[in-house]
């Protein structure tokens, strides 16, 4: 079983970042702009219970991972993580921080931008789980 927590934690960072994309930021345009300010508080401080245990409980699978066999595979795998960190907290955070105190105009702009940079997380977290199950399924390929 704790050899499959990886590719839980990996598979759990990949739904969530596929709702994300392709459910919940794009219905950020169909709200009226009052009531997107209001639900947005409630919905950042919601989802951080969901997302902050599955960023971490991959951070620490995959760097105890690498610290056990160091592979070129995994390092990959970490690089794709601490990238999507880094898009997290160096532009999506501070994005969802000019929600709640933004005019009409500002706030659509900025939930377009959610949704067309979201994609490098996408992309990130898509390969992170991908280059685990592939470590998983094919064993030396690492």
């Amino acid at each position: 079983m704790l050899t499959h927590l990886p590719l839980l934690f990996d598979f759990g960072t990949l739904v969530l970042i596929w709702l994300v994309q392709l459910v919940i930021y794009p219905s950020f345009g169909h709200y009226q702009v009052p009531n997107l300010k209001r639900w947005h508080t409630t919905y950042t401080l919601r989802v951080t219970f969901i997302v902050l245990p599955l960023l971490f409980g991959q951070l620490i699978c995959t760097g105890y991972l690498i610290y056990q066999e160091y592979t070129l595979l995994l390092l990959l795998k970490m690089l794709g993580i601490i990238g999507a960190w880094a898009l997290t907290f160096g532009i999506f955070v501070p994005l969802h921080g000019k929600v709640e105190g933004s005019g009409d105009q500002v706030i659509k702009t900025i939930t377009k931008q959610l949704v067309i940079k979201n994609w490098w997380r996408t992309t990130l977290w898509t390969l992170a789980f991908i280059l685990e199950l592939l470590r998983q399924l094919i064993p030396g390929l690492s």
